[in-house]
Protein backbone atom coordinates (compact mmCIF):
# COMPACT_ATOMS: atom_id res chain seq x y z
CA UNK A 1 0.00 0.00 0.00
CA UNK A 2 1.54 2.99 -1.05
CA UNK A 3 2.20 5.88 1.85
CA UNK A 4 -0.40 8.70 2.13
CA UNK A 5 1.74 11.90 1.84
CA UNK A 6 1.14 14.76 4.26
CA UNK A 7 1.96 18.23 4.07
CA UNK A 8 1.43 20.36 7.30
CA UNK A 9 0.57 23.94 7.03
CA UNK A 10 0.88 26.01 10.32
CA UNK A 11 2.35 29.30 11.82
CA UNK A 12 2.66 27.09 15.00
CA UNK A 13 5.78 24.84 15.36
CA UNK A 14 4.54 23.40 18.41
CA UNK A 15 2.00 22.35 16.33
CA UNK A 16 3.82 21.36 13.85
CA UNK A 17 6.32 19.37 15.78
CA UNK A 18 3.63 17.71 17.67
CA UNK A 19 1.84 16.97 14.06
CA UNK A 20 4.81 15.39 12.60
CA UNK A 21 5.78 13.17 16.06
CA UNK A 22 2.23 11.85 16.07
CA UNK A 23 1.81 11.15 12.56
CA UNK A 24 4.90 9.32 11.95
CA UNK A 25 3.74 6.63 14.37
CA UNK A 26 1.35 5.20 11.46
CA UNK A 27 2.95 2.89 8.94
CA UNK A 28 1.27 4.41 6.46
CA UNK A 29 1.52 8.64 6.78
CA UNK A 30 4.39 10.45 5.96
CA UNK A 31 4.77 13.86 6.64
CA UNK A 32 6.78 15.01 3.64
CA UNK A 33 6.72 18.41 5.11
CA UNK A 34 5.77 21.28 7.04
CA UNK A 35 5.25 24.92 6.01
CA UNK A 36 4.63 28.13 8.36
CA UNK A 37 2.32 29.82 5.78
CA UNK A 38 1.28 29.71 2.80
CA UNK A 39 3.56 30.97 0.62
CA UNK A 40 5.97 28.44 2.22
CA UNK A 41 3.15 26.18 1.67
CA UNK A 42 2.66 27.07 -2.02
CA UNK A 43 6.25 26.04 -3.52
CA UNK A 44 6.32 22.89 -1.13
CA UNK A 45 3.45 21.89 -2.93
CA UNK A 46 4.89 22.45 -6.51
CA UNK A 47 8.05 20.55 -4.90
CA UNK A 48 6.80 17.87 -2.75
CA UNK A 49 3.39 16.94 -4.12
CA UNK A 50 1.51 15.74 -1.07
CA UNK A 51 -1.72 13.70 -1.15
CA UNK A 52 -3.40 15.54 1.73
CA UNK A 53 -2.34 18.99 3.09
CA UNK A 54 -3.76 19.53 7.01
CA UNK A 55 -3.98 23.92 7.29
CA UNK A 56 -4.26 26.21 10.13
CA UNK A 57 -6.60 29.09 9.59
CA UNK A 58 -5.07 31.99 11.46
CA UNK A 59 -1.46 32.22 10.19
CA UNK A 60 0.54 35.51 8.83
CA UNK A 61 0.87 36.96 5.93
CA UNK A 62 -2.06 34.76 4.37
CA UNK A 63 -4.96 33.45 5.99
CA UNK A 64 -5.96 30.06 5.74
CA UNK A 65 -9.50 30.55 3.96
CA UNK A 66 -7.88 32.70 1.29
CA UNK A 67 -5.14 30.10 0.88
CA UNK A 68 -8.05 27.57 0.51
CA UNK A 69 -9.72 29.06 -2.28
CA UNK A 70 -6.76 29.97 -4.50
CA UNK A 71 -5.46 26.25 -3.68
CA UNK A 72 -8.90 24.86 -4.89
CA UNK A 73 -8.80 27.22 -8.07
CA UNK A 74 -5.79 26.34 -9.09
CA UNK A 75 -4.10 23.20 -7.29
CA UNK A 76 -7.48 21.23 -5.78
CA UNK A 77 -6.00 18.85 -2.65
CA UNK A 78 -7.72 17.24 -0.26
CA UNK A 79 -7.53 20.22 3.17
CA UNK A 80 -8.37 19.31 6.53
CA UNK A 81 -8.71 22.25 8.46
CA UNK A 82 -6.93 22.39 11.48
CA UNK A 83 -8.16 25.05 14.12
CA UNK A 84 -8.81 26.33 17.67
CA UNK A 85 -11.50 25.25 19.38
CA UNK A 86 -13.36 28.56 20.00
CA UNK A 87 -16.45 29.99 18.63
CA UNK A 88 -14.28 31.76 15.88
CA UNK A 89 -12.64 29.01 14.69
CA UNK A 90 -15.65 27.21 14.33
CA UNK A 91 -17.26 29.94 12.42
CA UNK A 92 -14.16 30.24 9.93
CA UNK A 93 -13.97 26.31 9.16
CA UNK A 94 -18.03 25.86 8.35
CA UNK A 95 -16.26 28.78 5.64
CA UNK A 96 -13.50 26.45 4.98
CA UNK A 97 -16.02 23.42 4.24
CA UNK A 98 -18.14 25.40 2.06
CA UNK A 99 -15.27 26.49 0.21
CA UNK A 100 -13.73 23.26 -0.53
CA UNK A 101 -12.19 21.33 2.57
CA UNK A 102 -12.81 17.94 3.06
CA UNK A 103 -12.65 18.17 6.98
CA UNK A 104 -11.81 19.75 10.33
CA UNK A 105 -10.30 19.04 13.29
CA UNK A 106 -9.44 21.14 16.32
CA UNK A 107 -5.75 21.50 18.11
CA UNK A 108 -5.47 19.83 20.77
CA UNK A 109 -5.92 21.34 24.09
CA UNK A 110 -8.95 20.71 26.77
CA UNK A 111 -11.55 18.60 24.55
CA UNK A 112 -8.28 16.28 22.80
CA UNK A 113 -5.92 15.21 24.35
CA UNK A 114 -2.92 14.49 22.12
CA UNK A 115 -3.73 11.04 21.90
CA UNK A 116 -7.30 11.34 21.14
CA UNK A 117 -6.31 13.78 18.12
CA UNK A 118 -3.49 11.83 17.16
CA UNK A 119 -5.91 8.61 15.84
CA UNK A 120 -8.67 11.18 14.56
CA UNK A 121 -6.51 12.86 12.35
CA UNK A 122 -4.85 9.72 11.03
CA UNK A 123 -8.29 8.52 10.41
CA UNK A 124 -9.32 11.75 8.42
CA UNK A 125 -6.17 11.73 6.56
CA UNK A 126 -6.65 8.11 5.47
CA UNK A 127 -10.25 9.16 4.02
CA UNK A 128 -8.90 12.49 2.99
CA UNK A 129 -6.32 10.96 0.78
CA UNK A 130 -9.88 8.88 -0.82
CA UNK A 131 -11.58 11.91 -2.08
CA UNK A 132 -11.84 12.53 -5.52
CA UNK A 133 -10.88 16.75 -4.90
CA UNK A 134 -11.95 17.68 -8.45
CA UNK A 135 -15.01 16.24 -8.31
CA UNK A 136 -15.45 17.39 -4.57
CA UNK A 137 -14.16 21.13 -5.81
CA UNK A 138 -16.91 21.13 -8.28
CA UNK A 139 -19.22 20.33 -6.56
CA UNK A 140 -18.39 22.90 -3.90
CA UNK A 141 -19.03 25.73 -5.86
CA UNK A 142 -21.72 24.72 -8.68
CA UNK A 143 -25.00 23.52 -7.93
CA UNK A 144 -26.40 26.65 -6.41
CA UNK A 145 -29.08 27.20 -8.50
CA UNK A 146 -29.99 23.64 -9.18
CA UNK A 147 -30.30 22.97 -5.35
CA UNK A 148 -32.95 25.63 -5.32
CA UNK A 149 -34.71 24.21 -7.63
CA UNK A 150 -34.78 20.77 -5.75
CA UNK A 151 -35.46 22.75 -2.90
CA UNK A 152 -38.38 24.67 -3.86
CA UNK A 153 -40.08 21.74 -4.98
CA UNK A 154 -39.21 19.09 -2.34
CA UNK A 155 -40.16 22.34 0.30
CA UNK A 156 -43.88 22.83 -1.30
CA UNK A 157 -44.45 18.74 -0.04
CA UNK A 158 -45.38 19.18 2.91
CA UNK A 159 -45.73 16.32 5.58
CA UNK A 160 -49.60 16.04 7.25
CA UNK A 161 -49.22 14.31 10.64
CA UNK A 162 -45.54 14.11 12.16
CA UNK A 163 -45.84 13.79 15.63
CA UNK A 164 -44.19 10.73 17.65
CA UNK A 165 -42.09 10.35 14.51
CA UNK A 166 -38.07 10.75 14.28
CA UNK A 167 -35.68 10.99 11.55
CA UNK A 168 -32.25 10.23 12.97
CA UNK A 169 -29.25 10.73 10.73
CA UNK A 170 -25.17 10.01 11.24
CA UNK A 171 -22.65 11.65 8.75
CA UNK A 172 -18.81 11.92 8.92
CA UNK A 173 -16.12 13.13 6.50
CA UNK A 174 -18.25 15.19 3.26
CA UNK A 175 -21.29 15.25 6.06
CA UNK A 176 -21.40 18.99 6.36
CA UNK A 177 -22.12 19.48 3.20
CA UNK A 178 -23.96 16.36 2.02
CA UNK A 179 -26.24 17.86 5.73
CA UNK A 180 -27.17 21.01 3.81
CA UNK A 181 -28.42 19.52 0.48
CA UNK A 182 -30.70 17.29 2.24
CA UNK A 183 -31.70 19.69 5.16
CA UNK A 184 -32.33 22.16 2.76
CA UNK A 185 -34.68 20.52 0.74
CA UNK A 186 -37.37 19.22 3.44
CA UNK A 187 -39.92 21.08 4.53
CA UNK A 188 -40.65 22.95 8.06
CA UNK A 189 -42.63 20.39 9.71
CA UNK A 190 -40.51 17.72 9.18
CA UNK A 191 -40.50 15.04 12.29
CA UNK A 192 -38.32 16.19 14.86
CA UNK A 193 -34.66 15.45 13.82
CA UNK A 194 -31.32 14.06 15.46
CA UNK A 195 -28.32 14.51 13.82
CA UNK A 196 -24.34 13.31 14.76
CA UNK A 197 -21.96 15.30 12.30
CA UNK A 198 -18.52 14.34 13.62
CA UNK A 199 -17.01 17.75 14.69
CA UNK A 200 -15.23 19.12 17.21
CA UNK A 201 -16.81 21.58 20.09
CA UNK A 202 -17.70 25.20 18.66
CA UNK A 203 -17.85 24.10 15.00
CA UNK A 204 -21.10 22.03 15.45
CA UNK A 205 -22.36 25.92 16.96
CA UNK A 206 -21.31 27.09 14.12
CA UNK A 207 -22.42 24.61 11.60
CA UNK A 208 -26.02 24.46 13.37
CA UNK A 209 -25.92 28.51 12.83
CA UNK A 210 -25.23 28.03 9.12
CA UNK A 211 -28.09 25.44 9.07
CA UNK A 212 -30.86 27.36 10.71
CA UNK A 213 -30.07 30.27 8.45
CA UNK A 214 -30.75 28.40 5.41
CA UNK A 215 -33.90 25.45 6.64
CA UNK A 216 -37.52 26.30 6.69
CA UNK A 217 -37.22 24.82 10.11
CA UNK A 218 -35.36 25.34 13.04
CA UNK A 219 -31.69 23.94 13.85
CA UNK A 220 -29.43 24.17 16.52
CA UNK A 221 -26.72 22.62 18.77
CA UNK A 222 -28.93 20.27 21.32
CA UNK A 223 -28.41 20.65 25.05
CA UNK A 224 -29.29 18.12 27.05
CA UNK A 225 -33.21 17.91 28.29
CA UNK A 226 -34.46 19.55 25.21
CA UNK A 227 -37.31 17.97 23.41
CA UNK A 228 -37.28 16.43 20.41
CA UNK A 229 -40.44 18.03 18.37
CA UNK A 230 -41.73 18.43 14.83
CA UNK A 231 -39.82 21.24 12.77
CA UNK A 232 -36.70 21.21 15.05
CA UNK A 233 -33.68 19.54 13.80
CA UNK A 234 -31.11 19.28 16.95
CA UNK A 235 -27.12 18.97 16.13
CA UNK A 236 -25.24 16.96 18.42
CA UNK A 237 -22.82 19.12 20.09
CA UNK A 238 -18.75 18.16 19.55
CA UNK A 239 -17.02 16.50 22.39
CA UNK A 240 -20.68 15.08 23.89
CA UNK A 241 -22.80 12.01 22.99
CA UNK A 242 -26.17 12.84 22.22
CA UNK A 243 -29.42 10.04 23.30
CA UNK A 244 -32.47 9.49 22.48
CA UNK A 245 -34.88 8.94 25.41
CA UNK A 246 -38.84 9.21 26.05
CA UNK A 247 -40.84 10.22 28.89
CA UNK A 248 -44.40 8.91 28.29
CA UNK A 249 -45.28 10.24 24.50
CA UNK A 250 -42.67 12.74 24.39
CA UNK A 251 -38.79 12.49 23.03
CA UNK A 252 -35.94 14.68 24.49
CA UNK A 253 -32.05 14.33 24.38
CA UNK A 254 -29.27 13.50 26.46
CA UNK A 255 -26.05 15.14 25.79
CA UNK A 256 -23.74 13.43 28.31
CA UNK A 257 -19.69 13.11 28.00
CA UNK A 258 -18.64 9.17 27.82
CA UNK A 259 -15.94 6.88 26.31
CA UNK A 260 -15.25 7.49 22.54
CA UNK A 261 -16.52 5.07 20.24
CA UNK A 262 -14.71 4.47 17.13
CA UNK A 263 -12.53 7.09 18.30
CA UNK A 264 -15.33 9.70 18.37
CA UNK A 265 -17.45 11.57 20.50
CA UNK A 266 -20.26 12.51 19.21
CA UNK A 267 -21.00 8.75 17.63
CA UNK A 268 -23.59 7.65 15.41
CA UNK A 269 -23.89 4.40 16.79
CA UNK A 270 -24.55 5.77 20.16
CA UNK A 271 -27.66 7.96 19.11
CA UNK A 272 -28.74 5.29 16.78
CA UNK A 273 -29.15 2.56 19.35
CA UNK A 274 -30.96 4.88 21.94
CA UNK A 275 -33.71 5.69 18.75
CA UNK A 276 -34.10 1.99 18.12
CA UNK A 277 -34.86 1.69 22.12
CA UNK A 278 -37.08 4.54 22.49
CA UNK A 279 -38.62 5.35 19.38
CA UNK A 280 -38.51 1.92 16.91
CA UNK A 281 -40.75 1.26 14.58
CA UNK A 282 -41.56 5.27 14.57
CA UNK A 283 -38.28 6.23 13.33
CA UNK A 284 -36.40 6.79 9.64
CA UNK A 285 -32.44 6.33 10.11
CA UNK A 286 -30.28 8.02 7.44
CA UNK A 287 -26.47 7.03 7.33
CA UNK A 288 -24.54 9.41 4.96
CA UNK A 289 -21.11 9.70 4.09
CA UNK A 290 -18.20 9.07 6.54
CA UNK A 291 -15.04 7.03 7.48
CA UNK A 292 -14.91 4.48 9.00
CA UNK A 293 -18.10 2.41 10.72
CA UNK A 294 -19.72 4.56 13.27
CA UNK A 295 -23.44 4.38 12.83
CA UNK A 296 -23.75 0.75 10.74
CA UNK A 297 -24.41 -1.63 14.43
CA UNK A 298 -26.72 1.45 15.68
CA UNK A 299 -28.60 1.32 12.20
CA UNK A 300 -28.87 -2.47 12.33
CA UNK A 301 -30.49 -2.39 15.76
CA UNK A 302 -32.61 0.35 14.03
CA UNK A 303 -33.99 -2.06 11.18
CA UNK A 304 -34.66 -4.86 13.75
CA UNK A 305 -36.55 -2.59 15.34
CA UNK A 306 -39.35 -1.73 13.03
CA UNK A 307 -37.53 1.21 11.90
CA UNK A 308 -36.83 2.23 8.24
CA UNK A 309 -33.15 3.03 6.79
CA UNK A 310 -31.68 4.64 3.90
CA UNK A 311 -28.16 4.59 3.13
CA UNK A 312 -25.80 7.27 0.44
CA UNK A 313 -25.23 5.29 -2.28
CA UNK A 314 -21.25 5.38 -3.39
CA UNK A 315 -21.01 7.28 -6.21
CA UNK A 316 -22.53 10.82 -4.31
CA UNK A 317 -20.68 9.86 -1.28
CA UNK A 318 -17.27 12.00 -0.60
CA UNK A 319 -15.77 8.86 1.61
CA UNK A 320 -17.92 5.56 0.93
CA UNK A 321 -17.57 4.11 4.59
CA UNK A 322 -20.03 4.51 7.00
CA UNK A 323 -22.77 4.09 4.24
CA UNK A 324 -20.68 0.85 3.51
CA UNK A 325 -20.42 -0.50 6.84
CA UNK A 326 -24.32 -0.05 7.18
CA UNK A 327 -24.93 -1.80 4.25
CA UNK A 328 -22.29 -4.79 4.36
CA UNK A 329 -24.11 -5.61 7.66
CA UNK A 330 -27.83 -5.51 6.24
CA UNK A 331 -28.85 -2.43 7.90
CA UNK A 332 -29.57 -0.41 4.64
CA UNK A 333 -33.19 -0.99 3.58
CA UNK A 334 -32.57 1.59 0.65
CA UNK A 335 -30.06 2.89 -1.25
CA UNK A 336 -29.92 6.45 -2.57
CA UNK A 337 -28.38 9.11 -4.06
CA UNK A 338 -27.94 12.53 -2.34
CA UNK A 339 -30.30 14.07 -4.79
CA UNK A 340 -33.23 11.87 -4.17
CA UNK A 341 -32.44 10.98 -0.02
CA UNK A 342 -34.97 14.21 0.96
CA UNK A 343 -37.38 12.36 -1.52
CA UNK A 344 -37.06 8.88 -0.01
CA UNK A 345 -37.09 10.96 3.30
CA UNK A 346 -41.00 12.72 2.45
CA UNK A 347 -41.81 9.30 1.21
CA UNK A 348 -41.03 7.42 4.59
CA UNK A 349 -42.79 9.45 6.83
CA UNK A 350 -45.76 9.40 3.67
CA UNK A 351 -46.32 6.03 4.36
CA UNK A 352 -46.16 5.96 8.07
CA UNK A 353 -49.04 7.61 8.22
Amino acid sequence: MPMIKVLVVDDSATVRKIFSTELDKYSDIEIVGTAPDPYVARDKIVALKPDVITLDIEMPRMDGITFLGKLMKHFPLPVIIVSSLTKAGGALSVEAMEKGAVDVIGKPGEAYTVGDMSEQLAQKIRAASRVDISRYARRGGAPASAQQGVRKKLVSRSLAETTNKILAIGASTGGTEALKDVLTSLPRNIPGTVIVQHMPPNFTTAFADRLNGLCEFEVREAKDGDRVIPGLALIAPGNYHMLLNRSGANYYVQVKTGPMVHHQRPAVDVLFKTVARYAGANSLGVILTGMGKDGADGLLEMKNAGARTIGQDEKSCVVYGMPKAAYDIGAVEKVMSLDNIPAGILNTFASQK
